[in-house]
């Protein structure tokens, strides 16, 4: 979220009181307060009619590649494709936006799409299996713009005491529309034949387009677009930013690893049980559903909470059930097993998300995301391939066993760097809260300083600067310590919030208080 960021050296001294957020009783010059409900519509419906297009199609690609003369082991790598599109054009994606900006990423997504759709639709008639190849390569990119776009437009537009919401209900609403799209798909396909679902996925995505191209980029703050310099490059945030990809980046990796392999697994493990397809299909279904209807009070718990309490427990238990699964002997033991496991992966929805907005920084936020999305999709990739590992060495039982050890590996390194809340500094408590001056000029964009641009202030011990964001609560104290072992400087931000908490929003640093 970006933030005005001014000296209080050159900024008037005129002070106004700290304010109450009690019920009509707002700071002075404010905006409204936000309202996740206001955003609604343009943040997700979107999102909703992207995913209800691209689950339209998932259950049908792999029979049309059979349809069109490709072997089962062919056809597994045209779904596959889709996956590895995504994957390999995330650090593309994030130029693509850097370039174009959020909203015409999205609309431009979204039309492209469309078209990789309607080609995948004719596949049958020209092209054959390479256009279907293409089509659903295309169908990647695609999401991996699309994605990217959504996440970095929410990021601007939604102060960070709701991001946690926010990023989770994103996460929800494409889940639903990965759910419903199939049976939309199937309605149309006893119609007009398997090339219905691909028309699905044109509405789907074609709605999606028009729909973005009415939604206004996000207004920021007063004197946000101050500019300091060249964005960097992929590479300068890759190495400025080398411990949170070390750490966190690679928790969320296994962890997206694990959801990947639960959804291979929990059919595989079915069919060795020797249950029919229908019992199967009820299993993986029950499963999804549970899998949506805990994704906004996982949100909150995130915002209210810290993102440990979701980050860790929802590694745990898909990784303790993942263990759980060969001790399974028939149906109602593996359906409580594929319940525990929609369970811990729908309160994880949307973390990799908000984590990826937490730690991004305001300039190269861009990029930062697309390498974040390229971990999270590598994980996604290597998942399945080191469950098939395992198994065809030894047996799906071990694989599964070794999956789930994937999940503890997620959880340990959440504990360690996952953002949480704190206790305020006692010199930081509302009563204590120093007046705060208005803003007037000498803005630059930016959450996080940049520290070279701040090292007469970090030489000299410590230098408050007062930041306020673009709603104007809470109100905030980012303070610049001396440097730490790596030689950059040391930052804590403390934000009040209605209750007076106060949040940390960088964590495993050095929890000094500001100086008065």
């Amino acid at each position: 979220m970006a933030h005005e960021v001014c000296d209080p050296a050159v900024v008037s001294r005129e002070a106004v009181r700290p304010w109450r957020n009690r019920k009509g009783l707002t700071p002075p010059n404010s905006a409204p307060l936000f309202n996740i409900r206001g955003i609604a519509v343009p943040a997700f419906g979107p999102g909703l009619l992207f995913s209800l297009g691209q689950g339209a199609i998932l259950p049908v690609v792999a029979l049309s590649a059979l349809q069109l003369g490709a072997s089962v082991a062919m056809a597994a790598v045209i779904v596959t494709l889709i996956g590895l599109g995504s994957w390999v054009f995330n650090l593309p994606a994030s130029m693509i936006t850097l370039k174009f900006g959020e909203r015409w990423s999205i609309v431009s997504a979204a039309a492209a799409g469309a078209l990789a759709m309607v080609a995948a639709a004719v596949s049958s008639y020209i092209g054959g299996l390479w256009l279907l190849a293409v089509a659903m390569t295309g169908v990647g990119m695609a999401t991996a713009v699309f994605t990217l776009a959504r996440q970095k437009y929410l990021t601007e537009a939604v102060p960070v005491e709701f991001r946690g919401r926010a990023m989770s209900t994103l996460g929800g609403v494409i889940r639903i529309g990965t759910f419903i799209g199939p049976f939309i798909g199937a309605a149309v396909i006893t119609l007009v034949g398997t090339s219905g679902a691909y028309w699905v996925g044109v509405a789907g995505m074609s709605a999606a387009g028009v729909l973005a191209a009415s939604v206004p980029d996000p207004v920021l703050g007063e004197g946000s677009e101050c500019k300091t310099g060249p964005e960097p490059t992929l590479r300068a945030v890759l190495v400025s930013h080398s411990g949170v990809f070390l750490t966190a980046g690679a928790g969320i990796l296994l962890l997206s690893a694990l959801r990947a392999s639960r959804q291979v697994v929990i059919p595989l493990w079915a069919g060795h049980l020797g249950l029919d397809p229908t019992h199967a299909s009820l299993v993986y279904g029950l499963s999804g559903a549970i899998d949506m209807l805990v994704f906004y009070p996982a949100g909150r718990v995130m915002d209210r909470r810290g993102r440990q309490w979701v980050a860790i427990p929802s590694s745990v238990i898909m990784g303790a059930a993942l263990e759980f699964i060969p001790l399974t002997a028939g149906f109602t033991s593996l359906l409580l097993v594929a319940l525990l496991i929609g369970f811990g992966n729908g309160i994880s929805s949307g973390l990799v998300m908000t984590l990826g907005a937490d730690f991004s920084p305001d300039r190269g936020r861009g990029q930062f995301l697309g390498l974040w999305r390229f971990m999270a999709d590598a994980g996604s990739t290597c998942g399945p391939m080191l469950l098939s590992a395992v198994t065809a060495a030894t047996t799906l039982g071990a694989g599964a066993t070794a999956t789930g050890v994937l999940g503890f590996a997620a959880a340990g390194l959440f504990g360690r760097r996952a953002p949480q809340i704190q206790s305020p500094p006692q010199s930081l408590t509302p009563s204590s809260m120093p007046a705060v001056p208005r803003i007037h000029s000498s803005c630059h964009a930016s959450s996080r300083p940049d520290t070279t641009s701040s090292k007469s202030a970090a030489a000299g011990g410590s230098s408050t600067l007062w930041t306020r964001n673009r709603n104007n609560l809470p109100w905030s104290i980012l303070t610049e310590t001396g440097e730490n072992a790596s030689g950059s400087a040391q930052r804590d931000a403390y934000e009040t919030q209605r209750n007076w908490r106060i949040r940390s929003a960088v964590t495993n640093l050095p929890k000094e208080s500001p100086r008065k």
